[in-house]
Order: C-alpha cells, then sequence, then structure tokens
C-alpha cells in the first residue's frame, strides 16, 4: 500500500464530476462522503459539479442534467483555484473539460472508472461495445492513476490497455447503516419475505432478472430512472415506490428479507453493503463486483466471514432461496467492515502516487 504521509499530500484538490445532487446514486454517494472526508481530514477541495452550469437533460435520462458547452468556464475555475491535482470522476462534458486543461496546464490528474460506460451504451444502443473501448482508453491513458473499486475490474482494464490503476474501495456511514432501528412503514404489512432491489431503473440494470423471480412473497424496487414508466406497467405486481435516500433508505433495506442484486454490469455496487450493514443478506450473480465484495461461496471477499453473508449463483432464485437462510447478524458484522476513512486512504494513496510516483511502498 503506498504511504498516505498527510505532510506529503497536498492541500488543493480540485474534483470535477457530471455526477452531482440531486442525482442519487452510486458515485453521488462515494464523492460526497470522500469529500466529507477530506474536510474532516483539512484538505482543500473545490469541486466542479453541474449545479454550478446551465445545463440540459441527457438524452434519453432526463433526470441526469449535463453542464453545456463547459469547456472555458471549467478552465476559468481551475485556474482560479490553482490546484495542486484534480480528480476527475466521470467521463461527461465536465471531466473532459478538466482533463483538457490538465493537460494544456501541465497539471497531474487521476480519474476513476465508476461506470462501465462501454457496456451501458451498448446495451442502449445496439452498437458493440468494441467501438467505445477507445474512447475510453483515450480519456483514462494520460491520467497518472485510475482509481478502481475491485482487483476483478482492475484486471479487466488492464487487459484494455489501461494500466495505471490504483484500487480505491468503497464504505458506508456508520451512522445510517445499521440493523438497529425502524423499518419503512409501507413494506410493513407486504406479504413476507419481502425481496429488495435499490438502485437506477435503467435497461442496464437487469432489473427484468429481479421482477420475473417465481418467488414466494413481495418484490420491492427503491429507485428511480428513465425506464420507472415501462417496468411500471410491464410488472404491476412489483411494488416501485420511488427514490429514498438517507433514514428512509437504511429504514427501506431493514425491512428486507434479501437483498437482490441482478446487475451484471455495476464495477462494485455500493448498495450491496449498504445492505449488508443493514443486516440483509444478498442474492446476486457470480459477475465482477458481486463476486469482488462476497466472494464465489458467499463469505465475503477472501472468505473474510466466518460463516456466509450471500449467496451466488447463475439462477437468481437459486440464490435468493440461499440468501435467506443467511444469518442476519452475520451480514451486519460483514457490512460494518467497509468504512469510508479507509477508502479515503486509498484515495488519497492514489494522489500522492500520482504527485510522487517513487514515494515510499509501505
Amino acid at each position: 500500500m503506498m504511504s498516505t504521509d498527510t505532510a506529503r499530500i497536498p492541500a488543493r484538490i480540485a474534483i470535477a464530476t457530471d455526477a452531482w445532487f440531486p442525482q442519487v446514486n452510486g458515485v453521488v454517494r462515494t464523492l460526497s462522503a470522500t469529500v466529507s472526508e477530506l474536510d474532516r481530514r483539512g484538505h482543500t477541495v473545490d469541486l466542479i459539479t453541474p449545479d454550478r452550469f446551465l445545463t440540459m437533460p441527457m438524452p434519453g435520462y432526463s433526470q441526469i442534467r449535463l453542464a453545456m458547452a463547459p469547456r472555458f468556464t471549467v478552465r476559468r475555475m481551475l485556474d482560479e483555484f490553482a490546484p495542486d491535482i484534480v480528480h476527475i470522476a466521470t467521463e461527461g462534458p465536465i471531466g473532459w473539460a478538466a482533463r483538457g486543461w490538465c493537460r494544456a496546464r501541465g497539471v497531474p490528474f487521476t480519474t476513476a472508472f465508476h461506470t462501465r460506460f462501454p457496456e451501458y451504451l451498448a446495451v442502449r444502443t445496439g452498437i458493440s461495445v468494441e467501438l467505445f473501448w477507445p474512447i475510453m482508453r483515450r480519456f483514462h491513458g494520460a491520467a497518472r492513476a485510475v482509481m478502481v473499486a475491485t482487483p476483478s475490474l482492475s484486471a479487466e482494464l488492464q487487459s484494455r490497455g489501461i494500466l495505471q490503476t490504483h484500487r480505491w474501495s468503497r464504505g458506508i456511514d456508520h451512522a445510517l447503516f445499521h440493523p438497529n432501528g425502524a423499518g419503512l412503514p409501507e413494506l410493513a404489512d407486504l406479504p413476507r419475505p419481502i425481496l429488495l432491489n435499490v438502485g437506477r431503473v435503467a435497461p442496464e440494470k437487469n432489473l427484468e432478472a429481479f421482477c420475473e423471480l417465481k418467488t414466494a412473497g413481495s418484490k420491492v424496487v427503491v429507485g428511480d430512472g428513465p425506464a420507472l414508466a415501462e417496468m411500471q406497467r410491464r410488472y404491476p405486481d412489483v411494488h416501485f415506490i420511488g427514490a429514498r435516500s438517507g433514514e428512509a433508505l437504511a429504514a427501506a433495506y431493514r425491512s428486507a428479507d434479501c437483498f437482490v442484486f441482478p446487475s451484471k454490469t455495476d464495477t462494485f455496487g455500493l448498495v450491496i453493503i449498504e445492505a449488508l450493514a443493514c443486516g440483509v443478506p444478498v442474492a446476486a450473480y457470480p459477475v465482477p463486483g458481486p463476486l469482488d465484495i462476497l466472494g464465489a461461496d458467499g463469505w465475503g471477499e477472501d472468505a473474510a466471514s466466518p460463516v456466509p453473508i450471500a449467496a451466488l449463483d447463475d439462477e437468481l432464485a437459486v440464490a435468493v432461496a440461499a440468501a435467506l437462510t443467511v444469518d442476519r447478524t452475520a451480514a451486519a458484522a460483514f457490512g460494518a467492515t467497509y468504512s469510508w476513512k479507509r477508502a479515503t486512504d486509498q484515495f488519497l494513496a492514489a494522489i500522492t502516487h500520482a504527485l510522487w510516483p517513487m514515494a515510499e511502498v509501505a
């Protein structure tokens, strides 16, 4: 692990992102938690986010608003802030503008691979995923460090020619996501077991696999997104209750008997560890993301849990049946091992490496 001696870490870090509030997703939660931790440690952070620009709805996804022609405004903001380093979180208009400024000014920058845009775009357009990867290589290729959430994602990116990867895991808000507390009142009278999914309601999330499960009890989806109306029409037996955040989200987790994660394209799955921390066992496919967190046998990464905390299977219904037998206390204990403090240590290690590539290796 790279040394994170705070005496060597710059005080001025700019973070450029096209994903920010009021969006509700893993990228926004990750960045906001990291910025809070950086502030707590005394670092000066400038956020370049869509709320500082004139925006327009993203085509096909009106809930996401993109900055319009941000190049010159981004450059002015960065010139005024004069960062020691820039972290570019997304490959959108703000991200590209910040990348251009760094290249022009000779300022080092890091990036993060939060989202499998090639796969998402392939799902939405029907175009081969291979046509989008050159764009990703161009965007990330000049970064001194590309932050990734899991070892499998690092290996995948390196196979694609993006070599300078650094681990940046995820955490949870321990004050919020825990098993002790009330459930969500609107779910209290639903038939058991309650199967829960939390996330963006969009084609790439493979929600059909969840909604079409032939299981007893109730299926609940927490989230919003471009496919919401269509999914509500197609699956009237599924309870789509919209987006929730804060205590209401934690209460929704605690109300569930099993958290079902049907996505095969997520780079991590922050909702997985949030659900676990609330004492909810997880059912998922054995694919990167869930495999990195839960392990192939459901005992956690590197078998870190003494007992199963999840179930993975190519047949999602089989995974659900197994997950429903998991001890909730064990799930909560495993989920609680994730922290934003440790994740921010990793973030700062990557920042340190970007500025001092020969920094001491601990």
